[in-house]
């Protein structure tokens, strides 16, 4: 069987790959596959664009680099070559190139392995590894030699230019020879060791940095991924402490949306979040303003929150419509499902409260603006690379930290200088949402990391605290929950008791305002007595006893109506007090009876005051009976988001189409005649309806709706009333054609 041609071109090489690798190279460089491309030749032709060059470069390794660097200064050559050049295992070398050539950066010629056009202007400057310049177009073999003859001096210039990134700058100008030369510039321009370039530039051409370095193009190994500064810990502790900061970001998730069911923020007009607004979620949750911004950002990015109008109309940050499903799941599903939005998500929560170093304001939590194209891969990478630690390791204090920047600085050379505050804060926030413990990666996070290990949910459910559904009443007007209440419980104890302090068991304490508030939602008397002694472990305290009957004997005992606002009691000496308050002033209070005082306030200012100055007033009906101002729960709608499943089926379609009409353009190119056949309208339909009578394939030329002549291989199936319906091998669909603009047709050979 005879040899295959060589490849003459990138293009001639994609088109003898199969369907499975060109699909791979359009899944790995998303952006050539839009728009389509018509044929392989502009499929090439795209790729070597600059734009698309430098995205690809960006996500090599620095092996990889420093392997198609080696390829710009060497040029054409075999793995053989390539692997002295470069400081690596020739088995590293290998893998390195295998992947250039798969994201079509390299092609394989007659003369060996090229890097492609283009290439050698995305390796200097930021991300170069060995910053070897591409050799001169006078470039030699007597390098060496020239070499020998420096002076002292001049060789230590030449050195010191390569330690510093292959480029100086200098007025100097060539001599006529070296033995005229007057400084050690001027001797390495006459021996061409280094070479002029426009604005007093000088750099040193690849040849000779090669020489200078034995043949390789980098001055270390390049094959050696930095290690992690690692300390033993007992895995038992990492699960423990991870799966106790998940369960507790799961709680305040669910404190914080729930508490914005009934009372949501104002959305600002940049659509983020005001700082009194985070502050007083920071003051609900007990934990500081970093935390509060994380927990918010992580809520929006997994659709429990989200902008709508609140019951006055104006726009406000309101749970969604996903909340209220979300809640109802078990704690570890609820986790999975933060956790997932957070890895995901581009949002960069850790920015929150922190100073915009061009305009000096400082950045909201929710802002459109804090995001970033690398964060959740630097999530997703920093992750990883603790997921290599072998169990019972976990990141050393004060040095892991910086190991896993140096770590992502080597998998990702030519990533922005912000790596190592992209790194910090993944990390940071990784440990807040129970992803990471202690510095080590637990089980379950693994396989959020790879689905293939099993379901997430199964791995944490076991390491979260069961639910209790009791708390132990104390003298002190205080409740203790010995472990995570049960959601009902926990959404009733917080009608009628404040959180006192938060952690392993949280406290939960009486006052007569808290006593108030839940006998505003409805509660009598008896309902408190009851609930407080259903859900403790311990007798009922008698000073609590105390509290509900001394707050329900005082509540309702002044009735708040409209008048503009009137106040009416059948206990006059209510009254009095309240008109003898020292405070009262503002109220605009007026007796009209023993029993009645009006106000010039309307009915919402004055409650509100009332209730500051100690009373506890009830609104008063129409009827006269008493209106019981429960707030409703408002939700807004969850913005619009394709499942991710659905979204990977719609993108592998997509590529399968590409490569398709690829495939359909190289067959179109292939059949295009050597000069376009001067057909008549009257030829062009007897060969059509020949063409679809013997079901034979046919390339034919035809001009679309912008005018622009474009070549399509179909299969005709019908003409009649001056169309012609085909099926299109680029679009792999049956399509109708104007006959009178097909311009002509020809037959393919099967």
């Amino acid at each position: 069987m005879a040899e295959p041609a060589p490849t003459r071109s990138l293009a001639d090489q994609l088109r003898r790959w199969p369907d499975e690798r060109l699909a791979a190279l359009l899944r790995a460089r998303p952006d050539l596959v839009s728009p389509t491309p018509q044929d392989s030749g502009q499929l090439a032709s795209r790729a070597a664009v600059r734009s698309s060059l430098l995205r690809a470069m960006d996500g090599l390794t620095r092996l990889e680099l420093a392997v198609l660097e080696a390829l710009v200064v060497v040029g054409p050559c075999d793995l053989a070559r390539l692997a002295v050049s470069v400081r690596a295992g020739a088995a590293q070398v290998e893998t390195a190139l295998e992947r250039l050539l798969g994201l079509a950066l390299a092609w394989e010629s007659a003369d060996g392995v090229r890097a492609l056009t283009g290439v050698s202007d995305g390796l200097v400057g930021v991300g170069a590894v060995g910053a070897v310049r591409p050799r001169s177009p006078e470039a030699d073999d007597d390098v060496p030699g020239r070499l020998a003859e420096a002076g002292r001096e001049a060789r230590a210039l030449l050195d010191h230019l390569d330690a510093s990134g292959g480029e100086g700058t200098s007025a100097a100008s060539a001599p006529a020879s070296a033995a005229e030369a007057t400084s050690p510039v001027e001797e390495l321009l006459a021996r061409r060791l280094v070479v002029a370039r426009p604005g007093g530039v000088v750099v040193v051409p690849g040849e000779v940095t090669l020489a200078l370095r034995g043949g390789t193009t980098t001055r270390e190994p390049v094959d050696v991924v930095p290690a992690l500064a690692t300390a033993a810990r007992e895995p038992s502790l990492v699960q423990r402490s991870a799966a106790g900061a998940a369960f507790e970001a799961c709680r305040r998730v669910e404190l914080l949306l729930d508490h914005w069911s009934t009372a949501p923020p104002a959305a600002l007009r940049s659509g983020g979040l005001g700082v009194r607004e985070l502050k007083s979620v920071a003051s609900l949750l007990h934990v500081a303003e970093r935390e509060a911004g994380l927990l918010v950002e992580v809520a929006a990015a997994a659709g429990l929150l989200a902008t709508g109008p609140d019951t006055e109309g104006d726009l406000a940050w309101l749970p969604t419509e996903a909340y209220d499903g979300w809640a109802a799941r078990p704690s570890a599903d609820r986790w999975v499902a933060l956790a997932a939005a957070w890895l995901d998500t581009p949002r960069l929560p850790s920015l929150v409260g922190s100073k915009d170093r061009r305009t000096g304001k400082g950045r909201n939590a929710l802002a459109p603006e804090l995001s970033s194209l690398f964060a959740a891969e630097t999530r997703r990478m920093a992750l990883e690379a603790l997921a290599g630690l072998a169990e019972g390791e976990v990141l050393a204090a004060g040095t892991g930290g910086p190991s896993v920047v140096a770590r992502l600085a080597w998998l990702r050379p030519r990533r922005p200088g912000s790596r190592a505050d992209l790194v910090a804060w993944s990390l940071d926030e990784a440990a807040l949402l129970g992803v990471t413990g202690l510095g080590g990666l637990p089980s379950y996070s693994r396989r959020l990391l790879d689905p293939s290990l099993g379901a997430v949910a199964d791995a944490l459910a076991p390491l979260l605290p069961e639910p209790v559904d009791h708390v132990l009443l104390q003298a002190d007007l205080t409740a203790v929950a010995p472990g995570p209440l049960e959601s009902s419980l926990a959404a009733r104890l917080h009608a009628v008791a404040d959180v006192d302090s938060r952690g392993g068991a949280t406290v939960y304490r009486f006052t007569p305002e808290s006593v108030r508030r839940a006998l505003d939602l409805g509660w009598t008397s008896a309902e408190l007595h009851e609930f407080v002694g259903s859900v403790s472990r311990t007798p009922v305290p008698q000073p609590l006893t105390y509290l509900v009957d001394d707050v329900a004997r005082r509540f309702g005992t002044l009735r708040v109506g409209h008048a503009e606002a009137f106040l009416r009691s059948d206990d006059e000496t209510a009254l009095t007090e309240l008109l003898h308050h020292p405070k009262v002033g503002s109220l605009g209070l007026r007796r009209l009876a023993p029993t009645v005082v009006v106000s010039s306030l309307p009915v919402d200012l004055l409650l509100p005051r009332l209730r500051a100055l100690g009373a506890a007033p009830v609104v008063e009906a129409a009827d006269g009976t008493v209106h019981v101002a429960r707030p409703d729960r408002q939700r807004a709608r969850r913005p619009r988001s394709r499942p991710a499943g659905l979204s990977d089926a719609k993108a592998a379609a997509h590529l399968t189409a590409v490569v398709t009409a690829i495939r359909a353009g190289d067959r179109a190119a292939e059949s295009r005649p050597a000069r376009m056949p001067a057909s008549s309208p009257a030829e062009v339909l007897a060969l059509l309806r020949e063409a679809a009578q013997g079901r034979r394939t046919v390339w034919i030329g035809y001009v679309d709706n912008a005018g622009a002549t474009v070549e399509r291989v179909v299969d005709p199936v019908a003409v009649d009333g001056g169309q012609l319906r085909a099926f299109d091998h680029r679009t792999d669909d049956e399509r109708v054609y104007a006959v009178h603009r097909i311009t002509g047709v020809r037959a393919v050979d099967a």
